[in-house]
């Protein structure tokens, strides 16, 4: 085994919940008077990956920046909610990859997201078993490379991956000096970097 820690992104990485974000979003935002039209599956898609600050600012540029966070938390703290409920669709083979991959060594989640978010994707899948620790910005206020860096120090990890689908995955892993593998099924599009087509690929890219 060449890598003592897989670090994991959430969406478009393990599961897409671009339709179950739509819908939760949609119930908080649909009762907002400044909230002209609700964001497309393709809107939304475009902005996964990214913190609440320029997330927002994409979705919502016509609003000032107390209000656009304030909408941000109330659709996370619904979205969590519903996710926790009715989970997401899962890429597949998630499980059992993630089951024969935590045989061999740790794993670990992190995600710009809410705090709530990956613990939703943890209860809603059963998956809680297979990761050893996780981080986000709604717990620690840092961006990704910066949590990336937290959960390879707080574990003692020498030679971790990270495993994400867009240029901004691999953006945050390199700034954290940690190397990347793309989930080519995902959402992005990152060039000149060892990729995956499908999660149980990885299995035999991190063996070798």
């Amino acid at each position: 085994m060449q890598y003592d820690g897989i670090i994991f992104d959430l969406d478009g990485t393990l599961w897409d919940s671009s339709e179950e974000i739509r819908f939760s979003w949609g119930e908080v935002l649909k009762k907002q008077p400044d909230i002209p039209a609700l964001p497309s599956r393709e809107t939304l898609e475009s902005v996964m990956g990214l913190g609440a600050e320029e997330l927002t600012e994409k979705l919502f540029p016509y609003l000032s920046r107390e209000r656009r966070l304030e909408i941000f938390d109330q659709c996370a703290v619904y979205e969590c909610e519903y996710l926790t409920q009715h989970g997401a669709k899962l890429y597949p083979k998630i499980r059992e990859t993630l089951a024969q991959l935590s045989a061999l060594c740790p794993l670990f989640i992190v995600s710009n997201c809410a705090d709530g978010y990956i613990q939703s994707f943890l209860t809603a899948h059963d998956t809680a078993r297979y990761i050893r620790d996780f981080e986000c910005i709604g717990r620690t206020g840092k961006p990704k490379s910066e949590n990336i860096r937290l959960i390879v120090e707080r574990n003692h990890l020498r030679t971790p991956v990270y495993v994400g689908d867009t240029q901004w995955d691999y953006e945050a892993a390199t700034t954290a000096g940690v190397p990347f593998i793309f989930a080519a099924y995902g959402f992005g599009h990152v060039e000149n970097t060892p990729k995956i087509d499908a999660p149980a690929a990885l299995l035999d890219l991190v063996e070798n």
